[in-house]
């Protein structure tokens, strides 16, 4: 094989996988993993499939082992395969910290053309935590198998993750597989599954944690039957949850203490006022501008919300928690919020998993409306929370139970230009930009004016790479009114496209024009996530003298994705000795199917298409 024919830029391909869990009986119970596979490399890229790195966990004392390992490298040389074996001597154990560790070696003589061929032993004492299978991964492949032996009185929650259709998927019983200590031999669940063809896991731009949508299958431990009768339930329900979590040092009492940090400032501040929004207004303004986040995310209190706010530094949990526990004591109607975030993964809905979750938020209710709140960024006004939030569904923890609630966002990240330009008789192009940003967009454009230092280091970096636009002066206003668009105004020069004599070429998308096409792939078989909605407008004016004309006006785009997801439209038309231009590209919903992502390529070809194309001006 010098190519894999149903992916040809594949750099190696799995010939075959195949795996098996069992629980093996004795004095001291272990999961058992027998993994075997075949690789060929085909191009230079694959080269990094002869290195590997076996992921070991480990707790509590108890930590897992690979008990044997075998490998070898497969190539043709003078028309003899060759054989060359792993050295047990080249296996390193890197210890990883706290919970992991790795087992890595790299097989020997790997080139291209290679055949390589893993198997390896792996046991563990976490029992609870059965193998789940990846059938997916970075390369094709043609053939992945995965069996699951389960003795029954284990009772797992076993879930397929993906888009993937199982091949085989075979269901028995396996009679006398397991003999627990001190009982008789008991029967096993056997399950056998495999897929065929597994195309190669290709991540794209617009998307949320890569885990979400690699076709697996997993097993989550629900229930244990002991062979004295009693039985251990270990998969909860919400009340369960709920009644720890309120009661837990780190979340649920923290949440009283909002007389902790409600200090003598605040109580003034806050003093006469009635407004229930603009009482809300002031203690998120305080609890986000005294707070300094440490960048650790985590739905509990590390320090607890009197030290951190004394430090006035902490974890998302301290702020977060801190700022609830101050609305609720000002006596607003508030809630935590428990999410997982875009690149945590998507959360478990049927049951409670806590583990799953990594943020908390604050959902505030003030009359008929719901605002969110997140004060662990300088930048965010009250009503926005971070892009990392924006992830499916959240659990709020309610006074009485607790219920899911969706995170959208409640702006979109947009940028409206508006440009007044005039080709003048020296061959320069000259006039004026005003960029207003809103929403999501502002909260960019400041961040990045406080990370430049000042206003002119900003517009430095800004064209620092646009060899095109010279600016001769500026001025940015609303730059420190967070509730306000930003606005950026500008006068300019364009250096190099307009001509003193003869025809010259012209794009009239200036800067910030989409150069490719962020969907590459033919298909996509998990969801395009945005996140946030998008809306990008560009109105462009621009004067030219008599002794030029226009070769050529592109004519008018109008594309419209299904069931109002977006559409863009663009028009150009000359009036006289007048340029006028319209650009508008809205991207209305923020996920859209594997079976939309034909009708985004194809807008997003013909947004692409549309701004890269030259403008003719022909001298006369």
């Amino acid at each position: 094989m010098k190519v894999y024919d149903k992916d040809t830029s594949a750099v190696a391909v799995v010939l075959n996988e195949f795996g098996e869990s069992y629980i093996e009986d004795g004095d001291d119970l272990s999961l058992v993993l027998k993994y075997h596979v075949k690789i060929k490399i085909l191009k230079t890229g694959g080269l990094k499939q002869g290195d590997f790195a076996i992921l070991l966990r480990k707790s509590g004392g108890k930590s897992e082992s690979i008990k044997s390992v075998a490998g070898s490298s497969f190539n043709l040389e003078d028309g003899l395969i060759r054989e060359s074996r792993l050295d047990s001597k080249n296996l390193f154990k890197e210890d990883k910290g706290k919970f992991y560790d790795y087992m890595n070696f790299a097989l020997p003589n790997v080139r291209i053309g290679s055949v390589i061929e893993v198997e390896y032993l792996l046991e563990s004492p976490f029992i609870r935590n059965f193998r789940n299978w990846e059938f997916q991964s970075e390369i094709p492949k043609m053939y992945s198998e995965y069996w699951a032996r389960i003795p029954a009185n284990f009772r797992y929650d076993i879930s397929l993750r993906g888009f993937l259709q199982l091949t085989k998927n075979e269901s028995t019983v396996a009679k006398n597989c397991y003999t627990p200590r001190g009982a008789s031999a008991a029967d096993c669940l056997q399950l056998k599954c495999a897929i065929k063809d597994i195309p190669a896991f290709k991540e794209e731009d617009y998307m949320t944690a890569r885990s979400n949508f690699l076709s697996a299958v997993s097993f989550e431990l629900a229930e244990v039957m002991y062979f004295d009768g009693h039985k251990d339930k270990l998969t909860r329900e919400w009340k369960d949850v709920e009644d720890e979590l309120r009661r837990d040092a780190k979340f649920g009492l923290q949440l009283k203490r909002g007389g902790d940090i409600m200090d003598q400032y605040l109580e003034q501040t806050l003093a006469g006022e009635i407004d229930p929004l603009k009482k809300a207004h002031k203690i998120y303004n305080f609890i986000r501008d005294r707070y300094q986040w440490n960048e650790v995310y985590g739905e509990y209190s590390e320090f607890g919300i009197r030290k951190a706010f004394d430090c006035r530094v902490g974890n998302v949990g301290d702020i977060n928690l801190s700022l609830i526990a101050a609305l609720k004591f000002a006596g607003l109607a508030v809630e935590p919020l428990l999410l997982s975030t875009r690149e945590n993964g998507l959360i478990t809905e049927l049951h409670p998993v806590l583990s799953e979750f990594n943020y908390v938020i604050a959902k505030l209710n003030i009359s008929d409306k719901m605002y969110l709140l997140d004060a662990t960024d300088d930048f965010l006004p009250f009503g926005l929370i971070p892009e990392r939030c924006l992830n499916g569904k959240g659990r709020v923890l309610g006074e009485q139970e607790s219920y899911w609630y969706e995170l959208k966002a409640p702006e979109r990240e947009k940028n409206i230009s508006l440009q007044n330009l005039r080709l003048e008789n020296d061959g320069v192009i000259r006039g004026t930009i005003a960029n207003t940003y809103v929403g999501y967009d502002a909260v960019k454009e400041r961040k990045k004016i406080f990370t430049a230092g000042s206003e002119k280091e900003y517009i430095d970096q800004l064209f620092a790479k646009d060899g095109l636009i010279n600016v001769t002066a500026y001025s940015i206003e609303y730059a420190q009114e967070e509730t306000l668009p930003l606005v950026l105004k500008l006068e300019v020069e364009l250096d190099g496209v307009g001509a003193t004599q003869g025809d010259f070429l012209f794009n009239p998308f200036i800067r910030d024009r989409w150069v490719a096409n962020p969907f590459k792939s033919s298909e996509r078989l998990y969801p395009v996530d945005f996140g946030i909605p998008i809306e990008e407008v560009v109105v462009l004016n621009l004067e030219f003298p008599d002794d030029y004309e226009i070769a050529d006006i592109p004519p008018k785009v109008g594309l419209a994705l299904p069931d109002a997801g977006g559409r863009y439209i663009f028009n150009l038309q000359q009036n006289g000795r007048l340029l006028t231009m319209s650009s508008s590209l809205l991207i209305a919903k923020t996920v859209f199917s594997s079976n939309e992502y034909h009708y985004l390529k194809e807008l997003f070809d013909r947004v692409v298409a549309t701004q890269q194309t030259n403008l003719l001006f022909k001298k006369m």
